[in-house]
Formats: C-alpha cells, sequence, structure tokens
C-alpha cells in the first residue's frame, strides 16, 4: 500500500474513514477484498499477497485495523521478512499495543509504516524503522530502530516517507478526505452509487493520475524520471510492470440495530492495466462492529 489518507473520531458519526491505494508489481500475484482465515484461526477481512501471505491494509470482525505502506529509498533489495506479516501480527488479535512493539526487530524488514488501531479500545498509533527525520536513509542493521507515536482524533496522510510527510499527491488526497467527511457522516449507511458526493470525490481523489511540478518532487534516493512517475495518486506504469493495483474505501457509521453499534462498509476496486486502458473489479465487504 502506498497512499493512504485516513480520519479517526475526527467526526462523532463516522469514527473511521479511510482512502487508499496500493502500488505494486503488476505479476505479483494477489487476491482481490474477501474474508479469509489467518493461521492463528482468526478472521479477517483484507486483500492477501499471495507469494508471501500476508497483507497491506485489512480490519478483523473484533475491531482492529492495519496498515502498510513501503519507504522508498534508492537501494535494491528488501528484509528478511515480509513487512506484510506486520499487518496480520496486529489483526491476529493476540497482542496489544506494547506487546506488538516488544515483537517487531526492525532490523529484519525493509522501511515500513504500520498505522494499527484498536477500534474498541480507542488505540490508534503508527510504527516505522526509519527515523522520521531522514526516512530515507537507511540504517546498518545494528542501529535500527524501531520508532513509535500514539495517535489522537484526527485527519491523517501517509505515503512512502513517514507519517503526515507533505508530499503532493498525500495532500491531495488528504484534502479530498477532509472535504468529504462531512457528507460521509450524514449518508446513508448503505453503500452509495458513485454518485453520492463524498463517494466520487474520493474515488476521483483515488483515481488521479497527475504528476507533481518538478519542484516539488520528494528525493527519496530514485532517479528523478522513476520520482516524477510515482508522483500521482495513482501510478501507471506498464513499460515498468508497476502500477496502483487497488482502491480502498472504508467507512464506519453509527448501525440501527442492537448488539452492533457501527456498520462498517469496505469496498475495492481492483484494477487491471491493460494496454490502452486500466479497468477495475468491484469488490465490497460488511462487518458490524
Amino acid at each position: 500500500m502506498c497512499l493512504i489518507a485516513f480520519a479517526i473520531d475526527a467526526h462523532a458519526a463516522c469514527p473511521l474513514l479511510i482512502a487508499a491505494n496500493r502500488d505494486e508489481f503488476l505479476d505479483r500475484p494477489t487476491a482481490g477484498l474477501h474474508r479469509w482465515t489467518l493461521s492463528s484461526g482468526a478472521d479477517v477481512v483484507a486483500g492477501r499477497d499471495l507469494r508471501d501471505g500476508g497483507t497491506w491494509l485489512g480490519v478483523s470482525p473484533n475491531g482492529r485495523v492495519a496498515m502498510l505502506t513501503n519507504v522508498r529509498d534508492g537501494q535494491p533489495g528488501t528484509g528478511q521478512r515480509s513487512r506484510g506479516e506486520l499487518v496480520t501480527r496486529w489483526l491476529a488479535g493476540d497482542v496489544d499495543g506494547h506487546g506488538l512493539q516488544a515483537s517487531i526487530d526492525p532490523s529484519a524488514y525493509g522501511g515500513f509504516n504500520l498505522v494499527v488501531g484498536d477500534f474498541h479500545q480507542g488505540f490508534w498509533a503508527w510504527l516505522g524503522n526509519r527515523d522520521p527525520k531522514s526516512p530515507h536513509q537507511v540504517p546498518l542493521a545494528r542501529h535500527a530502530q524501531l520508532h513509535t507515536q500514539r495517535l489522537g482524533a484526527g485527519i491523517y496522510g501517509l505515503s512512502n516517507a513517514t507519517l503526515n510527510t507533505p508530499w503532493p499527491k498525500t495532500q491531495r488526497l488528504t484534502q479530498a478526505l477532509r472535504s468529504s467527511l462531512e457528507d460521509a457522516a450524514h449518508a446513508p449507511s448503505q453503500r452509495p452509487s458513485g454518485s453520492a458526493p463524498w463517494w466520487h470525490r474520493l474515488q476521483h481523489a483515488l483515481l488521479d493520475n497527475l504528476p507533481a511540478s518538478d519542484a516539488d518532487l520528494p528525493n527519496t534516493g530514485v532517479a528523478p524520471a522513476l520520482e516524477h512517475a510515482l508522483s500521482s495518486p495513482f501510478v501507471r506504469m506498464p513499460e515498468r510492470g508497476y502500477g496502483t493495483r487497488s482502491s480502498l474505501l472504508v467507512r464506519a457509521l453509527a448501525h440501527s440495530h442492537q448488539p452492533a453499534r457501527w456498520q462498517v462498509n469496505l469496498d475495492e476496486w481492483t484494477h487491471a492495466h491493460a494496454a490502452a486502458k486500466v479497468q477495475a473489479q468491484h469488490r465490497s465487504e460488511t462487518l458490524l462492529w
């Protein structure tokens, strides 16, 4: 997952709203959004990386949420372990925040940002293995550290640097989420059509393929031409076999029937990067928390 905007407890009627794009190599085997069971026996709703078995963004029936992005740098290779297992480790539900932190060896993974939440406990945190002051500098293994930050109510943006780094594409999506929150909070709880204002606004923001200006490009250690191609919210690089593979919207609204208090709708569009145009397949799931 390479671009996420999310609102936690920023509106009483909509305590969770997420808009996210996952960028990945087009030939990496992947299953779209669905319900599946972890090796621990815990159920999750998420897409699935069929190569390493983890995921990049998911929720559990008991109210846990986890979101992952990589940190970009100019050095090839990844860590010894798959970053996607960090998401499923939290969704399994058998560790709290302190336990999760204690279980992570920061030197075992490529650069990552991990946002975890327990909706019912009101616990949200960011964890990463890159220094927020210089996220694109890869530390020696013996100097790797895990950095953490508790998250309060608010609206956040995350891409391939660190939390709230003001990259143009992150700011665009975060602003779209901010301007959609009021509409999303008061729209009916049933799944809307594409004509709903908040729904249309976030879909448009996720499909935005306008690159940033050269003056606004970050310096992450990759070539300027690649930096330019990666600077749009929706990435399309078929010549490199890479692009935005899926887009996801998650919304929690009050549920009128007890004992569940909240209804959580997840809508994912998986994108097939054909030569002439991008085609999308829609999947949806609903949870009651």
